[in-house]
């Protein structure tokens, strides 16, 4: 019974997105037909299964072993990417996993990978720019809205930062992070190449955000955008610059039973764009 009301509550919402886009047009029906999908009972769903939880974080040790492994490496600090293309100006963003994500219980993992070249970039510069969060709204602008470290230890920061996504609508989360600086081999940062990882330990959906009625999400209210998201920075300094690159490893809801024309493009592209802006946007600030 349960799967039948399912299948036609879904009918009832294409039936009603394709009547939207005859409306609005080509313009703005992804909008309206987008939100159409979101107050739909189907798409408001509570945090991630345990068993997404965990095929996550075994994916995660997977990825920070193979990171561990490639920056303990004499001649492969930097995952292999076309070096003389990024010399020539180009950003180089590769999906690690396929179509919309990885399909977990309940879920849906992504990820990406991303590598610029900075000329004349200094891996010291870079370095001051991570860890110099108070000034992310500025850099990161308009993604983040405002960031401040609450510990910090040397090359250890937990961090915390409002955030928004504008992806056909906009999404604003408070997220909080664990950030670590260093080389997995010495335990510190080399004059030349460095890394960090960037954990996710909580994230949260905001209401209404910037007005009298914002409040954050509960467990059962969330849209799922964003459960969890890992960010693994490796920089070298060599060729006359600065090579930068960045993997993002996240964890959203999986896309309704039936929906997957009208969502799956969507899901996809949230987080390329998302690492594609951090690229770009990290790349502009260390060319001041």
């Amino acid at each position: 019974m349960r799967q039948l009301a399912l299948r036609r509550n879904v009918r009832a919402i294409k039936v009603r997105f394709m009547n939207e886009r005859k409306k609005f047009g080509s313009g703005r029906w992804a909008a309206a037909g987008l939100l159409l999908l979101l107050a739909a009972p189907a798409w408001v769903v509570a945090q991630p299964t345990p068993a997404a939880t965990a095929a996550f974080n075994s994916y995660i040790g997977r990825v920070e072993a193979r990171l561990d492994a490639q920056h303990r490496s004499a001649g492969g600090f930097l995952a292999p990417v076309d070096f003389a293309r990024l010399r020539q100006g180009d950003l180089i963003i590769a999906q690690l996993t396929t179509g919309a994500g990885m399909e977990l219980p309940g879920a849906l993992l992504h990820d990406w990978c991303g590598t610029a070249f900075i000329a004349g970039g200094k891996a010291a510069d870079f370095e001051r720019l991570m860890k110099n969060f108070n000034a992310y709204p500025k850099v990161y602008t308009p993604q983040v809205l405002t960031a401040r470290i609450l510990e910090s230890d040397g090359d250890h920061f937990q961090t915390t930062m409002r955030v928004q996504q504008k992806h056909v609508l906009t999404v604003v989360m408070d997220t909080a992070y664990d950030v670590t600086f260093g080389r997995p081999d010495s335990g510190h940062l080399d004059a030349q190449r460095g890394s960090s990882i960037t954990r996710s330990k909580k994230i949260t959906e905001i209401d209404s955000p910037g007005t009298a009625h914002e409040r954050a999400l509960g467990p059962g209210e969330e849209h799922g955008f964003l459960w969890r998201m890992n960010t693994y920075w490796s920089y070298e300094e060599r060729d006359g610059g600065l090579y930068i690159q960045i993997e993002s490893v996240s964890l959203s809801r999986s896309i309704p039973i039936g929906l997957g024309w009208a969502i799956g493009p969507f899901i996809e592209s949230v987080p390329r764009d998302s690492l594609q802006f951090t690229l770009r946007a990290t790349s502009n600030a260390l060319r001041r």
